[in-house]
């Protein structure tokens, strides 16, 4: 007798869909970076808002597939970050063509010409930052197991602060003052963490169960 059932996916279908999703939200964060924005009273690099997606993947993973695979994930991840970051560098290399839009011949190079401090400091902090969020999300599961809005922002929000340490200390020491651009960095990030990480931790779970519950 023959079995009909449909082959079990090699990886889960939620793991498949969020590594597709998490790798280009780890190449865009770097080129949504070099925009300030103003939420009110608060500045903020653009670039924390494909960052803080990466943070709720990575949770959701967790959550979904275990803090191994969530590791790996964030591991993976940097292949595309350098990857990224190696063939913008090697893009900003060529002859540049003359009839290119001035404007857009000119800001090009602005926006994705970054020095190389500011590209080591966006790997160093992608690494430690998600690798941190991971670990504390996961050992928040026995303290307050249910609550993963509460995990959730916790983790975000405690990884966020080490981010802006990291990422402004190996960017902009020595070069400018620090001390109230971390405070300001750092104020924007767990605000933003308070009120996207749940949503995103939320959304990735229902997407998740749905895809892996299909026969």
């Amino acid at each position: 007798m023959h079995d009909n059932a449909a082959p079990a996916p090699a990886i889960p279908r939620s793991l498949f869909l969020l590594a597709l999703f998490y790798g280009g939200m780890v190449t865009l964060g770097g080129v949504l970076g070099a925009k300030q924005v103003a939420l009110g009273p608060l500045a903020v690099e653009a670039g924390i808002f494909p960052f803080l997606t990466l943070v709720g993947i990575s949770s959701g993973v967790a959550e979904l597939h275990g803090k191994v695979v969530a590791d790996r994930l964030v591991r993976y991840g940097f292949l595309p970050l350098a990857f990224a970051i190696f063939l913008t560098l090697f893009v900003l290399t060529l002859p540049t063509d003359p009839g290119m839009y001035e404007p857009a011949k000119e800001a090009f190079p602005i926006v994705l010409g970054q020095s190389w401090r500011m590209m080591l400091a966006g790997i160093l902090a992608y690494g430690v930052s998600v690798t941190l969020n991971v670990w504390i999300f996961n050992r928040l599961r026995g303290a307050v197991g249910r609550f993963l809005a509460v995990r959730g922002f916790v983790a975000a929000a405690l990884s966020q602060i080490v981010d802006t340490l990291i990422f402004i200390s190996v960017s902009f020491y020595g070069v400018r003052p620090i001390m109230a651009l971390m405070a300001g960095q750092m104020l924007a990030k767990v605000v933003l963490s308070a009120v996207l990480i749940p949503l995103i931790i939320a959304l990735v779970l229902w997407i998740g169960r749905r895809l892996d519950s299909v026969e």
